[in-house]
């Protein structure tokens, strides 16, 4: 048997996959997608069938090149990306740029990092799936599209370089919509009355009142509580009735990708993108002390609630040997999966149910260790049997009143043996009550309430809200909420989203002129169609002619009808020192107040929006700058300062008397000349790169952030910080050393 070459998507599957193959498998990485639209124009050829035009990414090419003489070394090439639409497409341009070296090629995909899983799938490889690849293709054509010609139209009339983005302007929405509601909510006064109560047996309890009369309790003031208390006072408080039954909650389905995120969030206040980036690193691998580098989880991207026939039984067997066969239920746990789902993966459960939490605890990062808990924990529960409670409801009357109490006492706990409930689940245990039996009231509690606006989303009910209206798919909930963040469409406060003023101005631009693209309806539908094309029952081709035959015109009438907003917009409030209208505009450091009376006016002010959505202007913070020396020129102190187009540099605290400046260091001494070292450089775009600052003499410069530190494997001077998908990594820039380290700088 000859040389055989496996083509993983990241470099951490790497040596995990070679840890259980034999010396005549070759494996290297493609670090994600190689090939690209290109960055500086449409790259798409609506005239001949939206034919795309890839490009080598620039970053890439040294990849490239390294996967096509591998391949030219192969008998057989074994495409191993990711196991969906994004791995797929991936695998198929890796296959377009060795096609002319490589003498076989084969598609194979696996859901967990196993010596099993690997082999089996090299036993039974196929061929690409077009369709799989077409509905990416699709999706990343039309996010070119609506991304590339609406953009130019808000650069015209709100600011210069902010985007617009199909899915991500839908989700925008929800968040501008809700905001709106909140500021719209008017809140009603209400009174909570709470009684106090103990019977002849422990534990005390309390009982909400819950009617008047006969009628729902609502009072709405002061002056109508305080004459129910004057009412009730001395009256006694009586069991009417008291009912008892037996009630059993089953577990939950294993998690999906949302499902995942929204727990993470909920019980490990960890971020949609945190959670993905710690779940693909357990995925790929970690080192488990003398197990060695062990894939932990399945495939962390998937909107399946299937598991494997031998997971499950082997879930089933670690239930009869650590808890007993009444922990299981009475047939086999088989959750159904919704309709729209890509059933062919599974859902997100350990790849061995045996190494418990508690086995890898040592070896994991604090972050590895809880999510992976929680992953364990939540598969493991959902074949266990149910939880079995006792629930008692007492009413109980006082004078014209009618008041109830619950509570739950636990029978069984079942799964809550691995998953315990959170301390806010859950009522209080009631002491035994009979129907007549007399209480004492040991304290009447009244609580003055207002109704509450409807809440702003978390990152866990904004991905839930997602799912259900059919918005995006389990690999893109993640990159929406960080393209909003990063757009700065959107801002985060006390883990809640609050659209910016820019995300709102964007938002009303796009739902005003582009109304059936900002429909969440139209969206989900989108979403079916691109589906319909992975499973082959629509051409792509057919569904852009489709979207296009509407998008085009509304653009078309957009460019005509979209006013610019550039001269700002009504802020509802008056110049403190001229008295004309002051207006809401959109610089390059954000929103602020400016004069309408500009320029014989020169008022500016910071602001900010009270609960009712209105404007408030506030006094401008001065900058604040981080001291790094003494000016050698003056002896003031030196600060950090940012240019115009953002980039880093230094300067004397004494300007305009003492202009000196200089570019903002890395630390890195110049790869190329020796004599010069890298600084922080911005284009005339903004974009971020590091060059020498002997330029011109020397002209060397990178995009990726070079980091003062030594290669551990090649001793290389210094490595770089890469971008992907699902983050960021510190990899040495020496061709072929192939030393990458994960990083999580959310």
């Amino acid at each position: 048997m000859g040389k055989q070459l496996i083509i993983v998507e990241s470099p951490a599957k790497v040596k995990t996959i070679k840890k259980f193959l034999g010396s005549q498998y070759m494996v290297q990485a493609s670090v994600g997608h190689v090939r690209d639209l290109p960055a500086g124009s449409l790259g798409v050829d609506e005239e001949h069938d939206f034919t795309p035009q890839y490009e080598v990414i620039e970053n890439k090419k040294n990849v490239v090149s390294e996967l096509r003489a591998a391949a030219a070394k192969a008998d057989t090439v074994y495409l191993a990306p990711d196991p969906d639409r994004e791995g797929e497409a991936i695998a198929w341009h890796v296959a377009e740029l060795i096609r002319d070296k490589a003498r076989e090629i084969k598609r194979i995909q696996f859901n967990e990092i196993t010596a099993k899983a690997v082999k089996d799938a090299l036993q039974h490889p196929r061929e690409l799936n077009a369709h799989l690849f077409d509905a990416q293709q699709a999706r990343r054509v039309l996010d070119r599209l609506v991304g590339y010609k609406i953009s130019p139209l808000l650069w015209k009339t709100i600011k210069r370089g902010i985007s617009a983005g199909r899915v991500q302007s839908v989700a925008l929405r929800l968040i501008v919509e809700r905001e709106l509601e909140r500021e719209a909510f008017k809140p009603e006064e209400y009174w909570l009355f709470r009684a106090h109560l103990a019977a002849d047996s422990p534990p005390p309890f309390r009982a909400e009142l819950a009617r008047i009369s006969g009628k729902k309790a609502v009072i709405g003031n002061a002056q109508a509580a305080q004459e129910l208390e004057n009412a009730l006072h001395g009256q006694p408080f009586v069991v009417e009735k008291v009912e008892e039954k037996e009630r059993e909650r089953a577990p939950q389905p294993p998690f999906i990708t949302s499902t995942l995120q929204q727990a993470a969030n909920q019980r490990l206040s960890y971020t949609a993108k945190r959670t993905m980036n710690i779940a693909q690193r357990l995925y790929e691998g970690v080192e488990l002390g003398e197990r060695g580098l062990t894939a932990l989880i399945t495939y962390m991207r998937t909107d399946s609630t299937r598991i494997a026939d031998e997971a499950r039984q082997a879930a089933r067997d670690f239930v009869l040997e650590n808890f007993g066969q009444d922990y299981l239920p009475g047939k086999e746990r088989v959750y159904k999966t919704k309709g729209s789902a890509q059933d062919a993966h599974e859902a997100i459960r350990p790849v061995d149910v045996h190494i418990t939490p508690d086995m890898v605890k040592a070896h994991l990062p604090p972050e590895q260790y809880n999510l992976y808990r929680l992953i364990w924990a939540r598969f493991l529960a959902s074949q266990m049997a149910g939880a079995r409670f006792h629930d008692t409801t007492a009413q109980i009357v006082c004078a014209h009143t009618q008041w109830r109490a619950r509570g739950e006492r636990l029978l069984f706990p079942g799964f809550l043996a691995v998953l315990p409930r959170g301390k806010e689940e859950g009522d209080s245990e009631l002491p035994p009550l009979t129907a007549g039996q007399a209480l004492t009231l040991e304290r009447l509690e009244k609580e003055q309430k207002f109704t509450q606006p409807p809440a702003r989303y978390s990152e866990a009910s904004l991905v839930r809200e997602l799912e259900e209206r059919g918005i995006g798919r389990p690999s893109t909930y993640a990159a929406i909420i960080s393209t909003l963040q990063d757009r700065d469409y959107a801002r985060l406060s006390e883990r809640h989203f609050i659209p910016t003023d820019l995300g709102r101005v964007v938002c009303d631009q796009l739902t005003g002129h582009f109304a059936r693209l900002m429909d969440t309806g139209f969206t989900a539908q989108m979403e079916e169609d691109l589906d319909k094309v992975a499973e082959g029952r629509e051409n792509w081709v057919d569904l852009m002619r489709s979207f296009m035959a509407d998008f085009n015109p509304t653009l078309e009438a957009a460019a005509r009808n979209m006013q610019s907003l550039k001269g700002g917009l009504p802020a509802g409030l008056d110049c403190p020192q001229c008295g004309k209208a002051l207006l809401i505009k959109f610089g390059k450091s954000g929103p602020f107040l400016a004069c309408s009376g500009y320029p014989q006016c020169r008022y500016t002010s910071n602001f900010v929006r009270t609960e009712d959505g209105s404007v408030e202007a506030v006094a401008a913070e001065k900058p604040h700058y981080e001291k790094v020396g003494q000016c050698p020129r003056c002896s003031k102190d030196l600060v950090i300062k940012r240019s115009r187009t953002g980039s880093r540099f230094i300067a004397c605290t004494g300007y305009p008397d003492c202009d000196h400046a200089a570019p903002f260091s890395t630390g890195v001494p110049c790869p190329r000349c020796g004599k010069g070292a890298l600084v922080e450089k911005s284009s005339k775009r903004g974009k971020i790169f590091y060059s020498c600052d002997q330029y011109p003499q020397c002209d060397f410069a990178l995009w990726d952030r070079p980091l003062p530190e030594a290669c551990p494997r090649c001793g290389s001077p210094y490595l770089v910080e890469k971008k992907s998908r699902d983050g960021l990594a510190t990899v040495c820039p020496v061709k072929g050393c192939g030393y990458r380290r994960e990083e999580n700088h959310d």
